[in-house]
């Protein structure tokens, strides 16, 4: 069974309309867009299991239980930059405004340290969040993280990453120093697509679908218009995204199936 919406309808996410709460409830660009769109290419199925990987405030995850019918555990183990609570204490207080606390767990924990049975999941989700251990722990912790992913997935089970990345060009020379400062750069969090679906087959994974996603400008604009922390600091990420206009940065999706 599929989910997806007939062409000419009206998508999911258009019913979440208010992208200043989508944006402080979320990571990165794209929001709600984002979910529905992963949701759709990773072909989620009501009464699945599903867990999300670096699920942040949960948003995303209570939308894919409201919208799709699954039931999920989002997994976080960070402290909000906002407001210093655990990151799940918001994901639990979402799911219970969306109606979903019968269906979203939250638990403190990240890859690849997830203490999970193996197989337990239908759905393994995961937005703007690996390419963060990239920059903390490089390709081998990069490596791990999938591995983790690979080992909960049931036989069969399917694995949709969505992360920030760039065109497979250099970086442009007047983008470099905007790219290149600060915890978490771009440059050292980023990759290209070809080199993501690469590392994503080496931990196992059957490749299904890998696209820079169309919607990408978009989703930064939206980032850059509507993220707190962006829209706080306007010479920060959104003036790297002025300067860039669309020459190296952009965003990726990998879909993947675990074999069996």
């Amino acid at each position: 069974m599929t989910t997806s919406t007939p062409p000419g309808l009206p998508r999911r996410a258009d019913a979440y309309a208010d992208l200043d709460h989508v944006y402080a409830q979320c990571s990165g660009p794209g929001g709600l867009r984002l979910a529905e769109h992963m949701a759709e290419a990773m072909g989620v199925r009501p009464g699945s299991t599903l867990v999300d990987i670096g699920a942040n405030r949960g948003l995303q995850t209570c939308f894919l239980a409201k919208e799709y019918g699954v039931t999920a555990l989002a997994l976080d183990p960070w402290d909000d930059r906002e407001d210093g609570r655990p990151m799940v204490e918001h994901i639990v207080a979402n799911a219970r405004d969306w109606g979903v606390e019968d269906r979203v767990l939250a638990l403190r924990a990240g890859v690849p340290d997830t203490r999970l049975a193996t197989g337990s999941f239908d759905f393994a989700y995961s937005t703007t969040a690996l390419e963060m251990i990239r920059s903390l722990e490089g390709a081998d912790g990069y490596q791990a993280a999938l591995r983790e992913i690979h080992r909960v997935l049931r036989p069969g089970g399917v694995f949709g990453l969505g992360e920030p990345m760039h065109l497979d060009v250099p970086i442009p020379e007047d983008l470099l120093p905007h790219v290149t400062r600060g915890e978490f750069s771009w440059a050292e969090c980023f990759t290209d697509l070809d080199s993501t679906v690469a590392e994503v087959a080496e931990a196992g994974f059957e490749i299904t679908h890998a696209e820079y996603a169309a919607d990408a400008t978009q989703w930064w604009d939206e980032f850059a218009r509507h993220d707190p922390f962006a829209k706080a600091d306007p010479e920060g990420d959104p003036a790297t995204l002025r300067v860039d206009a669309g020459r190296w940065t952009s965003f990726g999706v990998v879909v993947a199936r675990k074999p069996g």
